[in-house]
Formats: structure tokens, sequence, C-alpha cells
């Protein structure tokens, strides 16, 4: 603030010498004079390095906003955007699917979506109705969500590494009427078909043999989209609007039972948008989806740039290190989208390494969640970054770190009740200022209304506002188990987990104590465990480790420790 203050201070002395017309050259002098002597040498020197990232930002973010700007006038939604991309590229390949080898022109891709938008209507799912998708990745789930979105009906994207009780909760929590699934999952869907409503309609795509389909009360809809009409289906009554529901997307449930965001038609524009704009991406561009399109990453970031921006895109079934550059050079990619860890998987060493070794000429990073409202994005190469925020124009785009209580977790609030920001280098919360009106800022939660409270925080930045808390969700790390009778069993332990939880759920580390010890009040002391993590040297619990390779938990002796730290041992 102190440097923003100087630079006002400097500019206004400009503009009032101008106004009684001391000459430019003078005017200027005094102004920079008055700037220096406020402080502001540290703020010329931030703005002389980071102007060029930041310009490029407010270009990226205004293209994005005037776009968003554009369709809401127009009253858009992702159907009719998808229609003027149709238009535009006819015959050209929108999706490939790798496994099989077929392509999907944008005509061919509208005219199944429209069979799907008729079968749906003969379903009699009118608009706010839910289907859930549950298979693996392939285009025709591009073609059912999309074609479910013509008439208004929405699709649950149900991540297909789910069974069990985490499969009934996600179909469960979005109220779904009907749902489709791959013959490949016809296993997880035996294990619930008893425990799912009768009334929920059931169809299957695939190969699967008619006495399975009998037994799941299943209906191939294979058979029913190939004779369904491929007319455009009637305008949806009432029209989606471009801030109305299209689809769910489920955080991945590492810390809990995964909820359903809600993705509106205009946050899926803006962020297909943002990545074509801020990555450079062209018409031209052929993009290698390996990602799988339960997830943003996948079905938004990469699907988003087919039928937003009229880009070609090859889906993978599911990611093989194996096949990763033979796929990209068989289908002449030229744009390849990875998450996580992928490229750790191609290459031990990344970023810098991973550039040189594979002749990669941009790296474009970026932070986000799917129901975020503070994504950041690495649009200038800075080596190890996910994204900047402005120094020089902070309020553009209101995004902050602020400092948070590593006992309590709780945001750190001054003597007013504001948050505290961050100092550079400081780690902290990212939070993002919310603007209902705003699609680049508005927060459209969750299914359910406790889940998207406890994402909102309010007095943040100013007295009455409100912000978006980012997603700390990742892959599960340790289990604190308290066993004050010493009968645990970790092999009866991990054959439960594996039944009940998606291996990125299953903890990485378990650690055996007597008692779990809490504060005074009663809460877990996370910040004594958070520090002693898994070295068996600072702690006389017994923990154990799960090595993926040999299927069980093993226990943490200091040489094991040691090759877990080396990297000898994979995670």
């Amino acid at each position: 603030m102190r440097n923003a203050a100087s630079a006002s201070l400097s500019l206004g002395s400009l503009g009032l010498l101008r106004l009684f017309g001391v000459p430019w050259s003078w005017s200027l002098a005094a102004g920079f004079g008055v700037f220096l002597g406020t402080g502001g040498w540290k703020y010329l020197y931030i703005v002389v390095r980071t102007a060029k990232r930041d310009l490029n930002g407010l270009y990226v973010l205004l293209r994005v906003k005037i776009a968003l700007w554009h369709h809401l006038r127009r009253n858009s939604n992702i159907p009719s955007i998808f229609a003027q991309t149709v238009k535009q590229h006819p015959n050209k390949p929108a999706l490939i699917y790798d496994a099989t080898g077929e392509t999907w022109t944008f005509t061919q891709l509208d005219l199944l979506s429209n069979a799907v938008a008729q079968w749906a209507l003969a379903q009699g799912w009118a608009p706010g109705d839910v289907v859930a998708l549950f298979m693996e990745s392939r285009p025709l789930q591009v073609a059912l969500w999309l074609g479910l979105a013509k008439v208004g009906v929405e699709a649950a994207l149900i991540n297909f590494n789910l069974q069990r009780d985490a499969l009934l909760h996600c179909v469960g929590v979005s109220a779904s009427r009907g749902i489709v699934f791959g013959a490949e999952l016809a296993g997880a869907m035996l294990e619930v078909s008893s425990s799912l409503s009768p009334s929920m309609v059931r169809f299957c795509t695939g190969e699967l043999s008619v006495d399975c389909l009998a037994s799941l009360a299943a209906q191939n809809l294979d058979y029913i989209l190939a004779s369904a009409p491929t007319l455009p289906p009637p305008p949806c009554i009432p029209p989606k609007s471009f801030n109305d529901r299209l689809f769910y997307i489920y955080t991945s449930g590492t810390t809990g039972l995964p909820k359903a965001a809600i993705v509106v038609h205009s946050r899926y524009y803006r962020i297909a948008a943002f990545g074509y704009h801020a990555f450079r991406m062209r018409q031209d561009d052929i993009i290698y989806d390996c990602l799988p399109l339960y997830h943003s990453a996948g079905n938004i970031m990469g699907v988003g740039q087919c039928l937003i921006n009229g880009l070609t895109v090859v889906v993978k079934k599911k990611f093989s290190a194996s096949r990763f550059w033979e796929d990209c050079i068989k289908h002449n990619c030229t744009v390849v989208q990875y998450i996580g860890e992928i490229c750790r998987y191609l290459l031990s060493h990344v970023w810098e390494a991973f550039t040189e070794r594979f002749g990669v000429a941009q790296v474009g990073e970026f932070y986000g969640a799917t129901e975020c409202n503070c994504s950041i994005a690495n649009m200038d190469g800075k080596v190890g970054a996910c994204g900047f925020n402005s120094r020089i124009l902070p309020n553009v785009y209101p995004i902050r770190l602020m400092k948070v209580d590593e006992e309590t977790t709780e945001l750190v609030r001054d003597r007013h009740g504001l948050c505290v920001p961050c100092r550079p280098g400081e780690p902290g919360l990212l939070v993002g200022r919310i603007n209902q009106q705003d699609p680049l800022r508005r927060f459209d939660g969750y299914s359910n209304q406790d889940a998207t409270r406890k994402k909102i925080a309010n007095n943040v930045f100013k007295k009455n506002d409100s912000a978006y808390l980012s997603d700390v969700e990742g892959k599960a790390g340790m289990a604190a188990i308290a066993d004050p009778t010493g009968t645990f069993d970790c092999d009866a332990f991990l054959r439960e987990v594996q039944q009940a939880l998606p291996p990125y759920a299953r903890p990485v580390f378990l650690r055996i104590s007597p008692q779990v010890d809490t504060t005074g009040t009663f809460k877990i002391q996370k910040t004594r465990l958070q520090r002693e993590g898994y070295d068996p040297r600072l702690s006389t619990d017994q923990i154990y480790f799960l090595n993926s390779r040999a299927g069980r938990y093993e226990a943490v002796n200091e040489d094991l420790h040691s090759a877990i730290v080396e990297g000898r041992m994979a995670l």
C-alpha cells in the first residue's frame, strides 16, 4: 500500500504541476522526485521486473472478460457456443479416440449429441433433472453430457475409480434420475445395484452380455442411440442461461466423501478460454488429453478447447507413460496436457530436465479447482511457478495469499477483524473475493449447502465482503490410528481400504499410537504429527509405509526412511 500511495502521490504532483503550466520535463522530474522521496524505489523495481508479465496477464483477462460479457448479453450457453463452432469447422476432426483410432468430426459430434438429446426427451427428463455418467474416458462421454445439456438436463460426472459407499454417495448427492455406465465398470455397478433406487433407470454403453444387463436391470444405450433421431431438439424451456448449471464434477474425496461441485455454463467457458489465451494455443493445434473426463482438467481445459475454440482433441482412455510420446507422434499432437505427477512419471526430474529431454518449447502451469474463483497461471514460463498475483494491479483480479495459524488452521485476523495478507515468500491460504455478478469471480459451490458455506469466509479484504477458500485436498498422506490394545492388523486394514477407497485416497503412511494426543481443548495435535512426519527417529510410535509394488504396509525403519527421502523408494 505504501508503494501504491507513493506512486499515486507522484502522479498527483505531476498532474498538478501540468495544470499550472509547468513544462513536461520539470513536471516529470518533480513527480519522479516525489515518488522516490516517498519510498518508491522498491515499487519501481517491482514494476520493471513484472510489467511485461502483468500486462500480458491483463490482456488475457480482458479478452476473457469481454468474451464473457458478450455471451452474457446474448444469453449464450455451451450448446449454443458449440453450434457456432460446428458452423465454422463442420468437417474438421473434433475428437479422436486413441483406443480405436475412431475420428469424429464436429458435425458427427453434433449429430450424436442430438441423438442423446432426443433420447433424454423420450425418457421424460426435463430441465434441471440430473443423470449420472460412470465410465472410463471416451468421446461418447462428451456427446452424452453435451446432448443432455441441449435439453437442460445436467450430468453428474462420476469418478470411475469409485466403488461401494463412495459410488453410492456420489450418485445419491446428485439426486440422479438415471445412470449411464460403461461395460468395463459392470462389476462396480453390480456391487451397488441393490442399493440404488428402483426408480433410477440404468443404461450401459459397451459390450455386455444379455444376462449381465438383465441382472443390472440395464438397457443397451448404444442400440438406442443408433436408432434415435439426430435432428436438433426443440428449444429448452425455460432456456438455460450462461450462469445456469451445466453439470457436476466431484472433488477428489481424499479427506472425506467427494463433494459435487456445480459447474455453470459461464465457468466452463471461462476455464477453457483462459487456457486458450494464457498459453497461446491456436486453432490448428492438436491436444493430447490423457486426463480423465470426470475431471475439470480433462473435460474443461482439454475438451473445452474442442467445443469452444475448434481444436482437435485426442482422448486417451487412461494415462500410459510407456505410450505417451508414441501416441503424441502418431496423432501429430502439438499440445499435451498433464496434471499433478504425470511429468514425474515421464521423467523423474521435472521442468528444466523435462523440457531439455523432450524438446518442449513452452510449459504453461496453472493452479485451480473446478469450483474456485482464484485460478492462477504461469504465463511467462518462470521455472517452478504455477501462477502469479500482480503487485502492480492487485485489484484487477482480487486474489491473495492470507496468513493462517499453523496450530488451528484458521485465518489470522488483524485488530480490525480483517485477514492478514502474506508477505512475499510466506506460505498461506489462497482466497478469492466473491462477486456473483461477475463470471470470473462467482462461486457456485456444491450440491450440499453446508459444504458450500464451509468454503466461504467473511470480512476478508474489507468489512462485509466474502471470499472463497481454496481446495486443500490432495493425495492422502498419513493416518494416525489409536490402538490402545495393540491389536491393529495392517493387512486386514489394507483389505478394507482397497474395497472402500480409490487408490489415491488410501493412506500412504500409518502411525499407530496407544492414544492420539489432544490439546487442552481436545483437538488433535496435528502440528506435532506433521512436524514429525514419518521419521522413525522422532517418535516411539510404529510407522508403516504402503509399498504399492509389494501390495502391503511395511514398517518404516531408518533404512526405508532414507530410501523414501532420497527417492529410491517411490511413493
